[in-house]
């Protein structure tokens, strides 16, 4: 117990120590988030990246022990199966999120490499070979455990991911998921994950002191799914070789809210006809906020329901029978259906609405798709206009314009095109979106909308961010385009790390 506050408290100071100069250097850097997306919430840039500092803080007193003649680093070097799949498994995820913070990761280049780091912890021994039964023998899995597993590790890691959407929030909750690992590993007299789970809560205290509302750094990709690397790996080392009737049932629990906020959004992404992977703001903190709450009062009651999830988390680990669970299980249902319903969902009367909204955005979906192939195939600037023309009727827009810069063999010139504006309504709602914000703020994709809407709905603006991240590589592309000898030539383009496009801003109506 000694060796394991001494982790804790090392990494807690060494997280104190190392963030600041982290934030520093993100400062220094340019390696800024911006809100210039309309689902960002804080107003002004913040240095991300500070999961840097938080990897750090968790691997030194770990690293150390392993050079250290003692009966915890002998306990280090007797099992390491385990401790190779920790650091192993950890280093590749805080990689991808360095890679995802710096110069940004698609979907399908995450879910690659969560998955293959899922099926490595397996093969070292990190496994769920079996499904609980409160009322039975637990059911075995066989070989389908791998895919079970591997779908664990990315289902926390992404839900870590999600919920990282208020200052403090992911690692508060994390905290209070590692408190209860903890508890749990000293019930089952797990003295490894004992030290893992005390090195890395003292890791996320020390970085909270930063981050807590209002935030001076973010812990970004690089920290939330580090995050949820070690809280998915930490859980099943824990429970695995659990004689209760619940088994892995404690650890979903006590991660109930990361894990419920992320099966809700792929919900009402479904339901509403939206991408799987599109970002909103309806996420549970969202719709806090929307309520009135501040972000420091929405934080600290999520953290409350953390640890309420968290205490039962522990009390099932300790349960031993199916009756005993239920015990536990239905008043925690019930208060979440109840929250839920006080939150917004699951009201029949919407079932109309969300219908009809599912259909206008499979519709705007399947347009958008077409106006972003016409986009990444364009070669000259009369041919991305014609695919914002394309793109405007399924955004439910009459009129659009743009300004546009083309390389020719006079040099860049820079052409206007609009449509629809000169014969349009006095009731017209304008909305203008910046493309280039970083390099070029009067870059402006303005679109018009005559269907008598006053603002534009959090669909329409993804959808429009979309757009407006396509045309902003499109135009650099056509910027920095060559012209030898009466030719054009592309020239390769250098990484860019493309801005999110700003809220929709100067919406008004034009009389």
């Amino acid at each position: 117990m000694l060796t394991t506050a001494t982790a804790f408290f090392i990494s807690a100071a060494a997280s104190a120590v190392l963030t600041p100069l982290v934030r520093r250097w993100a400062v220094r850097r340019g390696v800024l988030d911006h809100a210039w997306s309309s689902r960002k919430i804080h107003s002004r840039p913040v240095p991300r990246l500070g999961g840097l500092a938080i990897v750090a803080a968790f691997l030194l007193p770990l690293v150390a022990l392993l050079f250290v003649d003692s009966a915890v680093g002998r306990m280090f070097t007797s099992r390491p199966r385990a401790v190779a799949g920790l650091f192993a498994g950890g280093l590749l995820i805080a990689a991808l999120g360095v890679y995802d913070d710096l110069r940004g990761a698609n979907a399908r280049k995450k879910f690659a490499v969560q998955f293959a780091v899922g099926l490595l912890m397996y093969a070292l021994g990190f496994r769920i070979d079996s499904i609980a039964n409160p009322f039975g023998e637990p059911l075995a899995l066989g070989l389908l455990g791998i895919p079970v597993t591997m779908l664990w590790f990315a289902g926390v890691i992404n839900a870590m991911n999600l919920i990282d959407g208020l200052d403090g929030l992911a690692g508060g909750v994390a905290f209070i998921g590692l408190g209860s690992t903890f508890v749990v590993a000293v019930l089952r007299g797990d003295p490894l994950m004992m030290l893992f789970a005390a090195g890395m809560a003292g890791a996320v205290l020390g970085f909270l002191y930063y981050n807590f509302n209002p935030a001076s750094i973010f812990m970004g990709d690089t920290g939330s799914m580090f995050l949820g690397f070690v809280l998915a790996a930490s859980a099943i080392h824990t429970h695995q070789k659990s004689s209760t009737a619940v088994a892995l049932i404690a650890p979903v629990v006590a991660l109930g809210l990361p894990l419920g906020d992320t099966l809700l959004a792929m919900l009402r992404r479904v339901a509403h006809g939206r991408s799987m992977f599109q970002a909103d703001r309806e996420h549970i903190h969202h719709l806090l906020l929307a309520k009135g709450w501040s972000t420091r009062r929405a934080c600290l009651a999520l953290y409350a329901v953390a640890v309420v999830l968290g205490l039962a988390g522990v009390s099932l680990a300790r349960v031993a029978s199916g009756w005993d669970a239920v015990l536990v299980l239905l008043p925690l249902i019930s208060a979440g259906a109840l929250f839920l319903h006080w939150l917004g969902y699951a009201r029949l009367e919407r079932l109309p609405a969300v219908a009809e909204e599912r259909r206008r955005n499979l519709q705007m979906r399947a347009g958008l798709k077409l106006a972003l192939d016409g986009l990444r195939r364009a070669e000259t600037g009369r041919q991305a206009w014609e695919a914002l023309c394309g793109a405007a009727p399924a955004l439910g827009a009459s009129c659009v314009a743009v300004k546009l810069g083309e390389r020719t063999q006079r040099g860049l010139r820079h052409t206007e095109y609009t449509q629809g504006f000169d014969a349009a309504g006095s009731d017209l709602l304008r909305a203008r979106f910046p493309y280039l914000p970083e390099r070029s703020p009067e870059a402006m994709l303005e679109l018009g909308f005559a269907d008598g809407r006053s603002h534009l709905d959090r669909d329409t603006e993804i959808a429009v961010e979309q757009l407006c991240a396509q045309l902003a590589r499109t135009a650099e592309r056509l910027e920095r385009r060559q012209v030898v000898g009466g030719a054009e030539r592309a020239v390769p383009l250098p990484v860019h790390l493309l801005a999110e496009v700003e809220e929709a801003a100067s919406l008004q109506r034009q009389g």
